[in-house]
């Protein structure tokens, strides 16, 4: 039954994610699209967009919206995908919750100690890994369009290295980016 499967693998991916919700993309996009088969490339492409225009942690959002449209594309019916969403959304957040509570308040004070900053290091570095994954995932025909020399592929690229070079160079607000690059690809791709 999808509903358990669903719970079990939101609640592995609750468990084995430290860093945040980008560290938790490239878990989920593994588990719904390349390890269950739930959706599409293309499909967990759109989820991660929405996720992150929408208010909130994007690792909750993926995993609402993914909990959503992977019991939506199991064939049931639209008040079951909710509580789809609803189940992943528990299930990535009831053991980081739990653990937090219990171990944060020793985790504080032995900070210092030099296993416990050995293992934050060590842990700092698989997070980058996590997120760098995240990213390299987005780059596929789904997000730029095929390989070569066409229309759709050289604006991409072109879109996503204006963007890469003012928010690393320039520090330009992300905001800021996200409008300009919606405008030119609006104007760009309307004609």
């Amino acid at each position: 039954m999808i509903f358990l499967e669903l719970f079990y693998t939101f609640l592995l991916i609750g468990l084995l994610t430290f860093g945040g919700g980008y560290s938790m993309v490239a878990l989920i996009q593994g588990e719904v699209v390349t390890h269950h088969g739930w959706m599409s490339a293309a499909e967990f492409t759109d989820l991660l967009a929405v996720s992150q225009m929408t208010p909130g942690p994007v690792g909750i959002n993926t995993a609402t919206y993914a909990g959503y449209t992977a019991v939506l594309n199991a064939g049931y019916p639209q008040w079951a995908a909710v509580g789809g969403s609803l189940l992943a959304s528990l299930a990535v957040i009831i053991l980081p919750v739990a653990l937090t509570m219990l171990v944060g308040g020793w985790l504080l004070r032995h900070k210092e100690h030099p296993t416990v900053a050995t293992v934050m290091r060590m842990l700092r570095l698989a997070i980058v890994g996590l997120i760098a994954a995240a990213a390299l995932g987005l780059v596929s025909a789904e997000s730029f369009g095929m390989p070569g020399l066409n229309r759709r592929f050289i604006t991409s690229v072109l879109i996503f290295a204006a963007v890469f070079l003012l928010s690393w160079r320039k520090k330009a607000s992300p905001i800021a980016l996200i409008l300009a690059s919606g405008v030119a690809g609006l104007v760009i791709y309307s004609f």
